[in-house]
């Protein structure tokens, strides 16, 4: 049963609804708050549109690969809702004078997603990361929300799937008849499948959020609030995880800021030279 918007937040839907973006890198990331993410899925839902609604969260990693890839870019910017998951693309809208009101993690969404589930009933699929993973969420859900509806889950092979073996799980979402598609494959692969198969699945939104999975299910410890709030979160991911992330955080992370500020200099120096 859908829950009916209140005034509050209809007004929440409605500044989402027309919030701007802001250009990184060639990626057009969506100025908005958590909440206001979280209200848009609602809106979205409600709308049950002709094709899912996409949505992507991701920081400089994203954003830095969508910058090699052309056409992984192409990919990013075909999301209804680009989140800001991470401190580097607030920091760097702020020095442009556009600024991202804040991060809007993949975790945070899906937990406030949840929140508002609890009240409304909502149904997720949960797709991606392992089965023990999976069935820690599952606990984590039940006794934490339990008025959301878990529709599904499913932990696929990790290697390249088969046409059939894809179709087999579109099948399997479909007949479950989520509201919300939560995929968990990790940056790239989890986006270029959404794109891939979004014209297939009959669900109104489907969201990529890389390690939410781990983390809400408590699998991978996450940094306090107080450090995300920093800007220090990848830093405790690094010190968590460094032979997975060391490469990512150390070598490719300077080398997306040197892009990235490159690219607010010359738009600093273009805009001087017109005034």
């Amino acid at each position: 049963m859908r829950r009916i918007l209140s005034a509050g937040l209809s007004a929440q839907i409605n500044s989402a609804a027309s919030a701007p973006t802001v250009d990184i890198l060639g990626c057009r990331v969506s100025k908005v708050t958590l909440m206001e993410a979280a209200a848009l899925l609602e809106k979205w839902i409600a709308e049950l549109g002709e094709k899912p609604r996409f949505v992507v969260a991701t920081g400089f990693h994203g954003l830095w690969e969508a910058h090699k890839d052309p056409e992984f870019q192409k990919v990013l910017n075909s999301a209804d809702l680009f989140c800001p998951d991470g401190i580097a693309p607030v920091w760097l809208s702020r020095l442009r004078g556009e600024a991202l009101p804040e991060r809007v993690p993949g975790p945070d969404l899906l937990l406030a997603f949840l929140a508002k589930a609890n009240v409304a009933g909502y149904r997720s699929f949960f797709f991606g990361d392992t089965e023990e993973t999976l069935a820690a969420l599952k606990e984590k859900v039940l006794i934490s929300y339990p008025g959301h509806h878990i529709a599904g889950m499913l932990s696929p092979p990790f290697r390249s799937l088969t046409d059939e073996e894809n179709q087999a799980i579109i099948k399997q979402i479909n007949n479950a008849k989520p509201d919300v598609l939560w995929v968990s494959l990790g940056l790239p692969k989890q986006d270029w499948w959404i794109y891939q198969h979004r014209d297939q699945l009959r669900v109104p939104v489907v969201a990529g959020v890389g390690a939410a999975f781990r983390f809400i299910s408590g699998s991978v410890k996450r940094a306090p609030h107080w450090i995300g709030r920093l800007g220090f979160e990848w830093l405790w991911r690094l010190a968590s995880e460094p032979t997975k992330l060391w490469r990512r955080d150390l070598i490719e992370g300077p080398q997306f800021l040197a892009a990235a500020l490159r690219e607010t200099l010359r738009g600093k120096v273009s805009t001087a030279k017109r005034h």
